[in-house]
């Protein structure tokens, strides 16, 4: 089995993929491959409303200057999972733009997401993390993905690059999250 995670901090290697790895660290100890996409760097068009994607029906959107259609490709194959960090209040607009171009193109090609297993984390310096979550998951909901969670709001609290390791419960947070991860992408994918 194979997943597919988006990290979609603006630095590389920074609390989000800090937190990524802790939330895989259980699936991947039960055989479970995780491919990471490191958005940092990318810069992604928003929705144009064209119909492109609706009258094409073809799996890709009419903008080619970015990685979204591969992203799109991948997502509709593999399961994904979406890890964000907070930007005043909520997820940037470059990442609100990806999952407003992956929602229509998915629903224009009969909806590839639908139970596809899908978790949000949040990385936070404070406030805004709960609306960030919310953003995705309102995503995944209308998207009809399955979404699990764990004994609290997903999310890890820290500023500069390494901080969240400090966040103790935030940590453990991920880890059952992982765990639960794990556990569902097993039911439902497994024959």
């Amino acid at each position: 089995m194979k997943v597919v995670a988006f990290s979609g901090s603006a630095r590389w290697n920074g609390n989000t993929a800090i937190l990524i790895g802790r939330v895989f660290e259980k699936p991947e100890k039960e055989g479970i491959e995780i491919e990471l996409i490191q958005m940092a760097g990318e810069r992604i068009s928003g929705c144009t409303a064209c119909l492109w994607c609706k009258k094409t029906k073809d799996g890709t959107c009419v903008l080619k200057d970015d990685p979204v259609d591969e992203w799109i490709n991948k997502c509709g194959r593999l399961t994904e999972l979406f890890w964000y960090p907070t930007y005043f209040a909520d997820i940037s607009s470059e990442r609100k733009a990806l999952i407003d171009r992956s929602g229509y193109l998915a629903k224009a090609n009969g909806e590839v997401f639908r139970r596809k297993v899908n978790a949000a984390v949040i990385a936070a310096r404070r406030g805004g993390a709960i609306h960030s979550s919310d953003t995705i998951n309102h995503f995944f909901l209308i998207s009809q993905k399955i979404v699990p969670g764990s004994f609290y709001w997903n999310v890890g609290i820290g500023r500069e690059i390494g901080e969240v390791e400090q966040d103790l419960e935030g940590i453990e947070t991920m880890q059952v999250l992982g765990e639960n991860v794990a556990w569902l992408l097993k039911k439902v994918y497994t024959p």
